[in-house]
């Protein structure tokens, strides 16, 4: 099953600071045919004004991982630890037992990202955050894993559950294949670019939601940026 989610179909809704749109259900947009995909249950494409932010607020028994695509955000955290992401990096926090954090554009342009919610495999985990860089060239024509609960992603920032968020960059008119499994969840967002999966075509930010095959091949229209959620 390939289902094109568009862009423009997509639950919204503009607070003057953030622009936020909603691939699944998530505060006053409910969905009840959009409640998750397998394990993923948010994913959110915000526009953050400059110099504005999310002031601090609680998670638990979550695994958020955050895709920074233009500006970048900062991060603080009750644990202590803080960061700013910038484009093209990956920001992770395990909720686990409890954290709050805030998250702030402290730039004088538009941060805009993918904020990835995934449901972890275990209840009451240790807390915790980390980010590291993933440069665009890294992940020319390949799905590279950025943030990974499965074996063998020695590189992926960690996260505790069974799914991997990855992310490529692929040139017009060539096609990446990542091999998955029938029985697992897919979903795929071009950030950039115009890309076809089998007989679905989807423009940038529209949501593809794949199940029951063993490989997915992507081709590029145009130019594109990848990213890409494998989930039990």
């Amino acid at each position: 099953m390939i289902e094109l989610r568009p862009f423009k179909g997509l639950g919204a809704a503009n607070h003057g600071w953030l622009d936020a749109h909603h691939h699944f259900s998530f505060a006053d947009y409910h969905d009840p045919a959009r409640t998750n995909w397998g394990r993923l249950r948010v994913w959110n494409d915000d526009t953050i004004a400059p110099n504005t932010g999310f002031p601090p607020h609680p998670h638990r028994d979550m695994e958020i991982v955050t895709y920074v695509r233009k500006g970048a955000i900062t991060h603080k955290d009750s644990l202590g630890n803080t960061g700013r992401t910038e484009a093209g990096d990956v920001q992770v926090m395990s909720a686990g037992t409890g954290i709050r954090h805030s998250e702030y554009n402290l730039e004088d342009e538009e941060t805009t990202l993918f904020q990835i919610w995934i449901m972890p495999d275990r209840r009451g985990e240790q807390p915790g955050w980390g980010a590291r860089p993933f440069p665009k060239g890294d992940r020319a024509g390949r799905f590279v894993p950025l943030a990974s609960g499965m074996a063998g992603d020695g590189d992926a920032l960690p996260i505790n559950a069974d799914a991997r968020v990855l992310g490529a960059t692929i040139r017009a008119g060539d096609t990446v294949t990542y091999p998955t499994d029938p029985g697992r969840h897919v979903y795929l967002v071009a950030a950039s670019g115009q890309v076809r999966i089998g007989d679905v075509e989807a423009g940038a930010r529209d949501g593809v939601a794949i199940t029951g095959v063993d490989a997915i091949s992507v081709t590029a229209i145009e130019d594109a940026e990848l990213v890409l959620v494998d989930a039990a």
